[in-house]
């Protein structure tokens, strides 16, 4: 092994300009690829295929197609304004149809005839709503064209929401949010390493490397055949922030080593050879914490854990490869820009920390119970309202007013064996005379009786019926999640199954939601439990030690505790799949610092007592995980501030705190672990290698000693 490092650290240094011209040949082919990667916007496409609502979105979309659908509303309009402007809307060429109250009532007739009490849930105060269903699909672009000029024929005084209108919204929003969050966040980075490096080039050399690495990874995301909004939301932020440790760890380990060495070159062989082994050992627990995810039933973590596990992967092979030729390129730039630190040496803080070590642990024991109790006690969300806008933006602020004067409106469809009109109306009748249902569309109830549907066209009756199945509509009065909503969708759900007994499907925001809600609660303790078993495995080759991943891991999974349990403590709602991500990224990310620390205590071990061992290893470590917790935690908060789509906003929250909750652990209590512990790690069973080795031995001696016993009773 140690062979195999000597020979790749002279072949990076050796082939340096080679290196250089390889990675500018990818940059610019990954740089070609990276407009071409799919983005998928719709969560219930990562369900999984078994689902009832799934497999009812498969059959809309093979019999009836997956029109997008929106609900404008219309202010201060006579009943005949608003049909002149539903007119307008019906010729744009990818409407398929508006529904509004002349669908139920002729408007025409004189005002004194018109019951507006009948046609209250369209038309009321001078304001009227409508219902429109699109051609194409929410996420078209087609479709997002079309709202536009539905925009321009409402003119003021409109109101526009709905599933089409939120995608728009999305799409827009994060296209510009985005790069909004990683200027602001780069200007951020720059200014954190300007202060915690030693020369002002190089944070520039940092950003330079990471950049690569990001675009690279964005690329060669075209190997999917799409990657969720969430994936493309957070994967190059996280990116930069989580390996930004590596590149830092190299430049800093080639300066010391230049120290010993007067040629730059040899100096760069050492600090390959010295730091390799660290950088992959913690390049792999970040990956195994990331890989985690993609075992999720709900394959949105699978998306997302291969993509930042790749980028992991990809900034790994950037800083092993490209970083030494950087380095070397630009090596009198860098000593030209040298400044002193503007750290201090931490050197009163650890012995502070030490001797707080007893009421620190004392602290933690107290909080670590409730703290676990509680994050399990927490209020979710699960469905597509964590992707809408948030309070303050235009969607949000049109749904309230929507809201406020017709009430909620929640869409539901069911698809039905086309068995008759007889089965179909009864079902109709029944789920329209539950309180919570505002209206039910159906064919059945829609044709007079008599009257065979033959003689109507195919474009008429297509929306509602094909040769086999039936459409019915169902709007209730709930919002898309909420108890209410779902027992609704369960009541509709039992009616169809009596009167359907097979092949009946009910689609719609809400039984997604519930189908989601199953499938991530169900994935929870399974993924969690894998980034933790996988993690723990690196770190037990990592020290080859049975008791460090114990040690390395407690300090983190109770700052995951903490983290957790304080939406709890505020009564704030957490959107469950940010939860469960957040999870495996805070372990994957922030266990890098207690394996630093750790490794520094085990190597003063062996030449100091156990409390300058600590003392030491707090002041050597507490430089690099502040530079590194301040850079993720910076990153999840701009997440926060900026986004307005609440999953990714929550997600950097929990992130940003869970970072600085890591470093305070990390920095506090597991030094007085090690301490405690100390009779273990240096003992016999702190190596795995004595350890195996005792086993063996001891395996010898029991066998030595059998045969012993067998060649005795032979002789006599």
């Amino acid at each position: 092994m140690e062979k195999c490092i000597e020979t790749m650290a002279g072949f990076i240094v050796d082939r340096g300009k080679a290196i250089e011209k390889t990675f500018i040949l990818v940059l610019l082919i990954n740089l070609v690829m990276a407009p071409f990667v799919q983005v998928n916007y719709d969560l219930a496409k990562y369900l999984p295929k078994t689902v009832q609502s799934e497999q009812g979105l498969m059959l809309m979309e093979q019999e009836f197609g997956y029109p997008g659908t929106a609900r404008l509303m219309l202010e201060n309009v006579t009943l005949y304004q608003a049909k002149s402007v539903k007119e307008q809307i019906e010729e744009l060429p990818q409407v398929d149809q508006v529904l509004w109250c002349d669908t139920v009532s002729d408007i025409y007739m004189a005002e004194s005839y018109i019951d507006y009490e009948d046609i209250t849930d369209y038309y009321k105060d001078r304001c009227a709503v409508m219902d429109i269903t699109f051609v194409n699909g929410d996420t078209e672009k087609v479709t997002h064209k079309t709202l536009d000029k539905i925009r321009e024929i409402a003119g003021e005084g409109s109101y526009l929401v709905g599933n089409a209108a939120q995608q728009q919204a999305l799409q827009e929003n994060l296209a510009r949010e985005i790069k909004l969050i990683m200027g602001i966040a780069c200007a951020m980075i720059l200014l954190i390493l300007a202060l915690t490096t030693t020369s002002w080039f190089e944070p520039v050399l940092f950003l330079a490397v990471m950049g690569v690495a990001i675009l690279i990874n964005e690329g060669t995301n075209i190997i999917f055949p799409h990657i969720s909004f969430m994936t493309k939301s957070v994967a190059a932020i996280l990116q930069l922030a989580v390996s930004m440790d590596y590149s830092i760890f190299l430049l800093h380990t080639y300066l010391r080593r230049k120290m010993y060495c007067e040629e730059e070159r040899q100096a760069m062989r050492q600090a390959i050879k010295e730091s390799v082994s660290s950088i992959l050992a913690s390049g792999a627990t970040t990956i195994m914490g990331f890989l985690a995810l993609s075992f999720m039933s709900f394959s949105i973590g699978f998306d997302m854990g291969l993509v930042l596990s790749k980028g992991i992967v990809i900034s790994l092979v950037t800083v092993l490869f490209l970083m030494p030729a950087l380095i070397l390129r630009f090596e009198g730039l860098i000593s030209k820009t040298r400044h002193r630190s503007f750290l201090p040496d931490f050197a009163l803080f650890s012995k502070g920390v030490y001797r707080m070590r007893h009421a620190i642990f004392a602290i933690v024991l107290i909080v670590a119970i409730p703290s676990y109790v509680g994050q399990g006690m927490n209020t979710f969300t699960y469905g597509t309202s964590a992707v809408s806008g948030g309070p303050g933006t235009e969607l949000y602020e049109n749904e309230q007013i929507i809201n406020e004067k017709f009430g909620r409106s929640n869409l539901m469809m069911a698809i039905l064996p086309n068995e008759g009109f007889l089965a179909e109306r009864q079902f109709a009748d029944e789920v329209e005379a539950l309180s919570y249902v505002k209206s039910v569309t159906s064919l059945a109830q829609t044709l007079p009786d008599g009257v065979p549907e033959s003689i109507l066209p195919r474009s008429v009756t297509g929306l509602l019926h094909t040769d086999d199945y039936a459409r019915v509509l169902i709007k209730t009065a709930t919002k898309d999640e909420s108890e209410l909503a779902f027992a609704a969708s369960d009541k509709i759900q039992q009616i169809m199954r009596r009167l359907y007994p097979d092949g009946a499907y009910l689609v719609g925001v809400t039984p997604t939601t519930q189908d989601i809600k199953a499938t991530i609660n169900a994935d929870y303790g399974f993924v969690n439990f894998l980034s933790l078993s996988a993690v723990a495995v690196v770190v037990l080759f990592a020290f080859k030690s049975l008791i460090m991943p114990v040690l390395v891991l407690i300090p983190i999974e109770l700052a995951i505790f903490i983290n957790m349990v304080i939406p709890y403590l505020t009564g704030q709602k957490l959107i469950f799949m940010g939860y469960l991500i957040v999870s495996c990224i805070q372990l994957g990310a922030t266990v890098d610092y207690s394996i630093l620390l750790s490794n520094h205590y085990v190597a003063n071990r062996e030449t100091m007592e156990k409390k300058e061992a600590a003392i030491e290893a707090i002041r050597l470590s507490t430089p690099s995980i502040l530079t590194s917790g301040l850079i993720v935690t910076i990153v999840g908060y701009m997440l926060n501030v900026i986004c307005t789509i609440p999953a990714i906003g929550d997600m950097g929250h929990l992130i940003g705190r869970g970072a600085m909750l890591s470093m305070l652990m990390v920095l506090t209590m597991l030094p007085a672990l090690l301490v405690y512990f100390d009779k273990i790690i240096t003992g016999r069973f702190g190596s795995l290698g004595n350890f195996l080795k005792q086993r063996r031995k001891q395996r010898q001696e029991h066998k030595k000693e059998k045969n012993g016993q067998r060649a005795a009773e032979e002789a006599a």
